[in-house]
């Protein structure tokens, strides 16, 4: 009797366990760029479809300075899912110091490609810049010192010709500040590294002329980077653009870390694609993530829980 009461107590115990085990809570805290980008409302909506998707989830989105501040706390254990540029995540892996990583991170682990960002140069119209070679002597802003859109802008200014000494002044600001900046006429124009359909850049068309200012392919191609394409911003993406903007674009990654469990980054990588639609309405950039483009030529390894989904659905 004492030998089945044990068995029973022993079993009970387990089950209770077992439970326990079954319900501790997954938390996914989403790093993602300033409340006025293109990361933030993205990271917003997945956080939802992660909440509503994976059983027991307790899921937030943190407002960060961006790209190396999201791969460096995402080493730290202070994050599960992060946006990031792509040449960012490579110079992440590879230890960059100059890119703001004093050493290699090694925790970094794809979940996929996203959708590319383009530069995004505006200037106030009566600032008279229509051309990179126009900013000289001007002032411009360039995001947080050594954020992803800083390191876009000095390969850029690099490749026309052009340093942080020709301008008039550089200032290290978020995307919102600048705006607003331009508008008191205190800023000549900002350069943005962003999904199309800036909502800052959305606002400050909506109050001033503006002009946008073309990166060529020329220039492009100087930068020597394969992270950097030449792309178009379509006509219209803005009030008064009536053109098409030569640009360049650079993809963005869902970076997560190597210990999380396969499972849950399996169900992470699945709830993305299957809600791509209902992502696409947080912000119109989501709709470029396409599931045959996401686990092709990536800077670091996929994680192999979003490597299994890629092969189920026969991307990989």
């Amino acid at each position: 009797m004492r030998v089945k009461t044990r068995f029973a107590l022993l079993a009970a115990a387990t089950l209770t366990l077992s439970s326990a085990a079954q319900a501790a809570p997954v938390f996914i805290n989403i790093l993602t760029g300033g409340t006025s980008g293109v990361y933030y409302p993205i990271g917003v909506g997945l956080s939802q479809i992660y909440s509503d998707g994976i059983a027991g989830s307790k899921t937030s989105v943190q407002a960060t300075k961006a790209s190396v501040e999201n791969l460096n706390l995402l080493q730290a254990g202070r994050g599960e899912l992060a946006l990031a540029l792509g040449d960012s995540v490579a110079d992440a892996k590879n230890g960059v110091e100059d890119a703001g990583f004093k050493t290699p991170l090694t925790k970094l682990r794809a979940l996929g490609g996203a959708y590319p960002n383009y530069i995004q140069i505006v200037a106030s119209k009566e600032s008279g810049i229509k051309t990179l070679a126009d900013l000289k002597g001007k002032t411009i802003s360039v995001g947080a010192p050594k954020s992803g859109t800083e390191l876009n802008a000095r390969a850029i200014f690099k490749a026309a010709g052009l340093t942080y000494e020709d301008m008039g002044k550089v200032q290290y600001l978020p995307f919102a500040e600048s705006v607003e900046l331009i508008k008191n006429r205190q800023l000549d124009a900002t350069l943005q590294s962003s999904g199309l359909g800036m909502a800052a850049i959305r606002d400050l068309s909506s109050v001033m002329p503006l002009n946008y200012v073309a990166i060529p392919s020329e220039v492009v191609t100087k930068i020597g980077n394969p992270a950097y394409q030449s792309a178009m911003i379509p006509a219209n993406t803005y009030d008064g653009q009536a053109e098409a903007v030569p640009t360049v674009a650079i993809t963005n990654i869902l970076v997560t870390r190597a210990d999380l469990p396969d499972d849950v980054v399996y169900d992470m990588t699945r709830l993305l694609f299957d809600n791509l639609t209902r992502l696409g309405n947080s912000h119109s950039a989501a709709k470029d993530i396409k599931l045959e483009a996401a686990a092709k030529n990536l800077p670091i390894a996929l994680h192999p829980g979003a490597e299994r989904y890629y092969k189920e659905k026969g991307a990989l």
